[in-house]
């Protein structure tokens, strides 16, 4: 029974590649676009996308390129080649705006840039492109029932985003004064952070950095500005426990209150 299994599945396989070899040299191109349907929907994929690829050129501008493009797309797409689908997710788009496929066109172009993402370390452009198609998709489709799904993509790339920029914000603090005021730049990034991306769930890491680097900027001043410094600690802490009241770094913060008003006499 059980060569008789492994006899049956080798002889599908072999008529399966035969097959494909055929509509490789055949020049009946409905019997190409035929193939590739039933290639994608056995998750064939990288025959599909070899086979379509030849298609779509021949098929521009009948009504079977519609179909045609859009089948590459996301023969590409479940190939997780994402880069060469939202290549051809834009151009179908671009060409049929109002089309049969648009709406998973634009979503699909955006979530397979998502899926790409790279990691917050790395070069973002990658994250901020998958963003733009997202919300592009969701001003195109704002009924769609892919909307939740869109929305928190798009919260995780942000995320991913100021993730990134609180990474850059700790390099500059670990820096500290070294070769300048570092504290003064990490405090810059901090806000440029919150302020573009003030839902994210780092807001509150951001916040608390921001104290600390305006406690060490304080702490390693000279005597006459001291004062003045500790003022601004001492603002950034109300603002900190005002927003995070029961906050796990309370603790710390409240340690750098006391330090901070030692230097208040007024």
């Amino acid at each position: 029974m059980r060569k008789y299994l492994i006899l049956t599945i080798l002889i599908g396989l072999l008529t399966s590649c035969g097959e494909y070899q055929r509509v490789l040299k055949s020049t009946d191109y409905d019997y190409k676009l035929d193939y590739a349907r039933r290639a994608f929907n056995e998750k064939k994929y990288v025959q599909a996308s070899t086979i379509l690829t030849d298609v779509i050129t021949v098929f521009k501008g009948t009504e079977k390129a519609e179909e045609s493009l859009y089948l590459l797309a996301m023969s590409h797409y479940e190939n997780k080649d994402y880069a060469s689908s939202g290549a051809y997710f834009r151009t179908y788009y671009s060409r049929y705006p109002k089309g049969k496929y648009t709406e998973l066109a634009r979503f699909h172009c955006g979530y397979g840039y998502y899926l790409d993402s790279p990691e917050p370390q790395l070069d973002q452009s990658g994250t901020l492109e998958a963003i733009k198609e997202l919300q592009a998709f969701l001003d195109y489709f704002p009924k769609s029932d892919k909307v939740s799904v869109a929305q928190n993509a798009i919260f995780e790339l942000q995320d991913k985003l100021t993730l990134k920029e609180f990474q850059n914000a700790q390099l500059y603090y670990n820096l500290g004064s070294y070769l300048g005021n570092n504290y003064e730049a990490a405090v810059i990034v901090a806000k440029n952070a919150i302020k573009d991306y003030p839902y994210s769930k780092y807001k509150e890491e951001l916040e608390m950095l921001i104290l600390k680097a305006r406690y060490q900027e304080a702490n390693q001043s000279v005597d006459e500005k001291k004062a003045d410094r500790f003022r601004v600690v001492i603002d950034e802490y109300y603002s900190f426990i005002n927003n995070y009241p029961d906050s796990p770094n309370r603790e710390e913060a409240d340690n750098i209150f006391k330090i901070a008003s030692k230097y208040i006499t007024d």
